[in-house]
């Protein structure tokens, strides 16, 4: 007695072919999970510890903002003075000047080692998310070490499949204590 064989359901050829992207066609970005925001906040820290200013700004929007309030719970910029407040404009000054070898404050240069854990994202809303991170920041300089430690808030957006930094606000321990001469990004 001859098996039975299962029939198949008669399919097209056309439809048994494998779907896949048309090339050149852009995909659509990945969506920014906390994964991909780790990966993006460790490489920033990394370009700061190797003192790749250059390379740190690039990775601001054309519009982006860096800001360190001098004040616990500082709702703006604008309100009260800043330790640091720099649109695009100041950053790319800040940067020429940690690029100069005139810079006086920072002769000899500075040594940095950043940690940065406890990475959360606060809110995610399509190609942007905001980010909350902890971290320690060690200096070394002119045979002294200061240590500097707070949370990070960065607003990132995905342009042009790429991530940028919309703004980021550095909310230090102690940002209402003398500080003696910044020159370090945190």
């Amino acid at each position: 007695m001859a098996k039975k064989q299962k029939s198949r359901p008669k399919v097209a050829a056309s439809s048994r072919r494998r779907v896949t992207p048309l090339r050149g066609r852009p995909q659509p970005a990945a969506s920014l999970d906390l994964h991909r925001c780790v990966q993006f906040i460790e490489h920033e820290t990394r370009l700061l510890d190797e003192a790749k200013f250059d390379d740190w700004l690039a990775l601001f929007a054309a519009d982006g903002w860096y800001w360190v309030p001098s004040e616990p719970g500082q709702n703006n910029p604008h309100d009260t003075v800043s330790l640091i407040y720099d649109d695009r404009r100041l950053l790319e000054t800040r940067v020429r000047r940690l690029a100069s070898p005139r810079m006086y404050s920072q002769e000899p240069r500075s040594r940095t080692s950043r940690v940065v854990t406890n990475v959360t994202i606060e809110e995610a809303e399509g190609r942007a998310a905001t980010v909350r991170s902890k971290f320690l920041m060690i200096e070394y300089r002119r045979e002294q070490q200061r240590l500097f430690a707070g949370t990070a808030w960065h607003r990132l957006v995905q342009i042009d499949g790429a991530i940028r930094i919309a703004w980021k606000r550095v909310d230090l321990v102690n940002c209402d204590a003398p500080l003696d001469g910044i020159t370090q990004p945190f």
